[in-house]
């Protein structure tokens, strides 16, 4: 849908603020494919991405009433999105933390119970997720995500192209990716799961 003039997108947000949804539904429509790109080129993650053009809008809409005062509704739209960005950020960065610290065999003095819990879930699952694949797809899983091996090593290793190893690579990950989004909060498997692409 083409960008609406401001004169009109100010009526739009009295709308909103109305509770009218078509209208909402316009603004959404406006904004959504930019908010998107943003939030993708930060976090480099079209679920996250995904998610965070929810929150945004949720809260728009949550928020519907205090419209009148926003003067510049970019600018605020865009405050939004930079602070679910953020902390869309800070919560990967923590999750990559823990992982490590696991691999590392170093306690998690720093974090609470229930990341603990959290972690250990998301580790018993992924590696449900592992020992699910055809083993071709196991063995260049390991290798490549676990051991560190560049596509062209792993491919040597099995006397594989590396074409052969990258196409067994995607195929693992989509059936990873499927898995644990199957037995996990969607929130936090999105989250967790970008490390892994």
């Amino acid at each position: 849908m083409a960008f609406q003039p401001e004169y009109i997108e100010i009526d739009l947000l009295k709308l909103v603020a109305d509770g009218d949804r078509n209208a909402f539904t316009q603004i959404y429509n406006n904004y959504r494919n930019k908010i998107y790109s943003i939030a993708y080129e930060l976090t480099e993650s079209t679920g996250v991405a995904e998610e965070i053009v929810q929150d945004v809008f949720l809260k728009v809409w949550v928020k519907r009433e205090t419209l009148h005062e926003v003067e510049h509704f970019r600018a605020y739209l865009f405050t939004i999105t930079r602070n679910y960005v953020f902390a869309a950020l800070k919560r990967i960065a923590r999750r990559e933390s823990l992982e490590v610290s696991a691999m590392e065999g170093t306690p998690l003095y720093h974090h609470d119970t229930e990341d603990q819990v959290q972690h250990n879930e998301y580790t018993r699952i992924l590696q449900a997720a592992i020992d699910r694949l055809p083993e071709q797809q196991k063995q260049v899983y390991n290798l490549i995500k676990k051991e560190g091996l560049k596509r062209e090593e792993a491919a040597a290793a099995l006397q594989l192209s590396p074409e052969t190893v990258k196409t067994h690579l995607a195929a693992a990950m989509r059936s990873i990716r499927t898995y644990c989004l199957t037995r996990l909060d969607v929130t936090i498997a999105l989250i967790i799961l970008m490390r892994h692409y």
